[in-house]
């Protein structure tokens, strides 16, 4: 059995297989699941898991150079994009359709049970050399 970080097999095999520039997006429980983008359904009920908490594993287990976020988040979510500045820096900002648009280039969506408006991210994976 694994003795730390993710547990959960299928997410921990798409870490697994990402790559420099990947795009990885962390929506809420309502983000529209792109056709043909590999989702892990974290869900469980409305509010579990957290995007914080979600985040919070992926911030250990993957190397970000950046992060972005819809320029709707400012208004409607301050603190998710504090959550999202703290562990990764200063975000880009694209509208929320513009975001929407991106997902579909992700090569994975997780999905969270978080229910706050515009609780939604795209990272771009790095190299941690």
């Amino acid at each position: 059995m694994k003795k730390q970080g993710i547990l959960n097999a299928a997410l921990s095999r798409e870490i697994a297989s990402l790559g420099h520039t990947d795009l990885v997006v962390v929506g809420d429980c309502g983000l529209p699941r792109p056709p043909g983008v590999p989702v892990v359904d974290l869900a469980v009920t409305f509010g579990i898991p957290t995007f914080a908490e979600v985040l919070g594993a992926l911030e250990v287990e993957l190397e970000i150079e950046a992060a972005i976020l819809a320029e709707e988040t400012r208004r409607a979510n301050p603190s998710a994009h504090e959550l999202v500045k703290g562990l990764f820096g200063d975000p880009g900002w694209v509208t929320h359709e513009e975001l929407k648009t991106l997902s579909g280039s992700a090569r994975l969506l997780v999905r969270t049970g978080e229910a706050t408006p515009y609780a939604n991210v795209i990272l771009r994976c790095g190299v941690p050399f």
